[in-house]
């Protein structure tokens, strides 16, 4: 993938998913979305926002455990600025999940009031689980639901239909597939997708990707791309993505006949590595410089 090249995913499915979303939002009284702590921003479907509009609203910072704790904190006091509330969550562990219920019972607490005064006392609350692919909506259904039958796999594109869910009593949930949107104006927000692993890395360049990860880890977190890969603090700033691909395939000895740096294991290793957070806690996008 060259420089200039952007990052577009739109396949058929997510057409039909957005009509599912559309279609569904009738049936439900609230919607959670999901998001991932690490790319509060790019990890955000612009298109949700235009379907959503008024529908009371909670956001759960998912993956909290791989995200920049500080940052984590600053993103919810952004979201409650905004009239959104927000917690920190880990699909997988569970963790901070015992907020989620709670958290939508405040936000509903007016509608809940009113269809108590009607006396609707036992009313079912339904909420929507919207998110893009891969960030983690099967994995919350599976925990709330005590092993409800989420599709769950670590890889994008997984649930393909609405599926309603029991996850406590008067609550369910309704999964929907996670859906992007036709085109990436921001080549950033394209990046930040792909390093996350929300986009396919089979229509990707992968050698061009983890070349790009590791520039912006040089210029964020430096400390823990050194220590990780052995590197030289020491003018790394001077190099460019692919000149540390080379180093880190090179520290690692990953080699090819001739003695020539395997760049294909190397990118595959850096990627998979920041996926599974073994170079710390790392958050990509703050307040007010995303």
């Amino acid at each position: 993938m060259s420089e200039a090249q952007s990052i577009q995913w739109f396949p058929g499915h997510m057409t039909r998913t957005k009509r599912q979303i559309e279609k569904s939002l009738k049936l439900v009284d609230a919607v959670a979305e999901i998001v991932d702590a690490r790319i509060p921003v790019s990890s955000r479907n612009p298109v949700l926002d235009k379907l959503i509009q008024n529908k009371p609203r909670v956001i759960l910072l998912n993956k909290c455990d791989m995200a920049d704790t500080n940052q984590t904190s600053r993103w919810i006091a952004q979201y409650k600025a905004q009239g959104i509330p927000a917690i920190a969550v880990d699909c997988r562990t569970g963790k901070g999940l015992n907020g989620f219920i709670p958290l939508v019972r405040e936000v509903l607490k007016n509608r809940i009031a009113a269809w108590e005064a009607k006396g609707m006392v036992c009313r079912q609350i339904r909420v929507m689980v919207v998110g893009v692919p891969n960030v983690g909506k099967s994995s919350l259904i599976n925990k709330l639901s005590k092993g409800g039958k989420a599709n769950v796999e670590d890889r994008p594109g997984v649930t393909r239909s609405n599926q309603w869910f029991t996850i406590a009593k008067g609550v369910e949930l309704l999964d929907t597939p996670g859906v992007l949107w036709p085109k990436f104006e921001d080549k950033e927000v394209g990046e930040h997708l792909a390093f996350t692993g929300a986009v396919k890395d089979t229509v990707l360049d992968t050698e061009h990707l983890a070349s790009r990860l590791l520039e912006v880890l040089r210029d964020a977190y430096p400390e823990a791309l050194c220590q990780r890969y052995k590197l030289d603090e020491a003018g790394l700033e001077a190099l460019k993505g692919y000149e540390l691909l080379e180093q880190v395939g090179r520290k690692r000895g990953m080699l090819i006949s001739g003695g020539e740096i395997d760049k294909e294991r190397a990118s595959i290793a850096v990627l998979d590595e920041f996926r599974s957070a073994k170079l710390g806690k790392i958050t990509l996008e703050r307040v007010g410089r995303s």
